[in-house]
């Protein structure tokens, strides 16, 4: 007679399939030893307040800048121009300037410099290709600036892959 009187708790978990918790389980199904004498003690923890440091965050235009400036100081050679100290501009014997070093492994001051402003034009091409995607509606303007963006990494590869040719010697300066 008892197991048929249920409470309304037990009721409404019969309902809802997979509502017993785990503990409910183990206690449905296995007898506990000690029953109810053993129990888990309950501790307050103190709530802890962090503190909150709020700093204003710089505009995604202001964050592509600083980006790009770290990209061309780390990619001029800044390491390799403080240990090296190398010249910052050759010249042949008859006094005309040189400004690629026919050695691989060796570079002018400018010519690094030069490299990177290459480098970081490319890059820019690229972000004018990304810019390009958001004019979807605006056909001309996308064109225009998927053009600019083309040109520009282009233009940026053709004249690395000619500042590589001149080091390795297949060109002559």
């Amino acid at each position: 007679m008892q197991k048929q009187l249920k409470t309304k708790k037990e009721l409404k978990k019969e309902e809802i399939i997979g509502s017993e918790t785990v503990m409910e389980k183990i206690k449905r199904k296995t007898p506990w030893v000690l029953g109810n004498t053993l129990r888990k003690p309950k501790v307050n923890f103190p709530k802890l307040r962090h503190p909150k440091l709020s700093l204003p965050m710089p505009s995604r235009s202001l964050s592509i800048i600083v980006v790009f400036i770290i990209l061309f100081v780390l990619q001029t050679g800044i390491a390799y121009l403080l240990v090296r100290e190398p010249p910052a501009l050759g010249a042949t014997q008859g006094g005309d300037p040189i400004f690629i070093l026919k050695d691989i492994n060796e570079a002018f001051i400018i010519e690094s410099i030069v490299a990177s402003i290459l480098i970081l034009l490319c890059s820019t091409g690229f972000v004018f290709l990304y810019q390009a995607s958001k004019y979807v509606y605006n056909r001309k303007m996308a064109i225009t600036i998927l053009i600019i963006g083309l040109l520009t990494i282009i233009i940026c590869f053709i004249a690395l892959q000619y500042i590589i040719a001149v080091k390795t010697g297949v060109l002559a300066q």
